[in-house]
């Protein structure tokens, strides 16, 4: 077996796909310069970073590889100016088309554990390697299917919706309301995806940005109804990190165990 493939996750994936995110723990975001934009052809700067405090780079830098940016019209978009420094990703965007742009890391992959002459043995890859590198007869074997996504969303002009349909894989945030129609006072409903079908029961934790100039993280904590749908009332403008996970065992073979975990970044404007 590939000796590589036992190293330990990146610290990107592995916060990416944790499940559950703790209050205190670090927290993975992307922060794009400006949510709404007019003109001709503008651009935005996206940070990326996992830190101790919302949106303040100060532990380790997001990784680009897993980078999806989605332009209005659905067709994918090349980061530009791309750059991981020592606590945080930065990289451009240019916002040719008018709409609604989806901007998101996003990682998959499978990860088992089993038992080798007494040892404990772990891998992580996808379906097309597991046959080769996991032994079929393992004792103990334990497979889980992970997925992970971090994205925030960026309206040139008017703002439209199909960049942000489904890929039906992981957990999804599907608009009721806008991502980047948000107001403070307001109230905005949104639907939980799992794997394309309702997210039910999930809780969802809303932090606002600055947590390093206050004591209390002032979450709110929401759960999904049977159809995967919440709603919030937005206290006060701002940045807010949106976070949910969950974990269940209706997982396509060769796994027995998903586990997924999704975050935004939305900004609520003052009314």
């Amino acid at each position: 077996m590939n000796t590589a493939l036992l190293r330990p996750l990146c610290a990107a994936l592995a916060l990416t796909l944790a499940v559950p995110f703790a209050a205190h723990a670090h927290k993975v975001w992307l922060l794009p310069s400006a949510t709404v934009v007019s003109g001709g052809t503008p651009w935005v700067t996206v940070d990326g970073a996992i830190s101790n405090n919302l949106y303040y780079a100060d532990h380790v830098p997001m990784r680009l590889e897993s980078l999806v940016i989605t332009a209005p019209d659905g067709s994918s978009v090349d980061a530009k100016n791309a750059h991981t420094g020592k606590y945080r990703s930065v990289f451009d965007v240019e916002l040719a088309q008018s709409g609604t742009y989806r901007i998101a890391s996003v990682n998959a992959g499978l990860f088992a554990s089993w038992e080798e002459n007494g040892q404990p043995r772990r891998w992580r890859g996808n379906a097309e390697t597991f046959e080769k590198e996991v032994p079929a007869s393992a004792e103990k074997l334990q497979i889980t299917r992970s997925a992970g996504r971090v994205e925030t969303f960026v309206t040139h002009g008017a703002p439209t919706t199909d960049a942000l349909k489904p890929t039906n894989a992981g957990l999804e945030l599907v608009p009721v309301s806008h991502p980047n129609d948000l107001f403070s006072g307001e109230s905005a409903s949104f639907r939980l995806l799992i794997d394309g079908e309702p997210a039910v029961d999930v809780s969802v934790e809303i932090v606002p940005g600055a947590t390093r100039y206050r004591d209390a993280q002032n979450e709110i904590i929401v759960k999904t109804d049977e159809h995967g749908q919440f709603s919030i009332t937005w206290p006060a403008p701002g940045m807010y990190w949106l976070e949910a996970s969950m974990q269940d065992d209706k997982a396509a073979p060769p796994a027995t165990a998903r586990r997924a975990s999704y975050v935004a970044t939305l900004e609520v404007l003052p009314q």
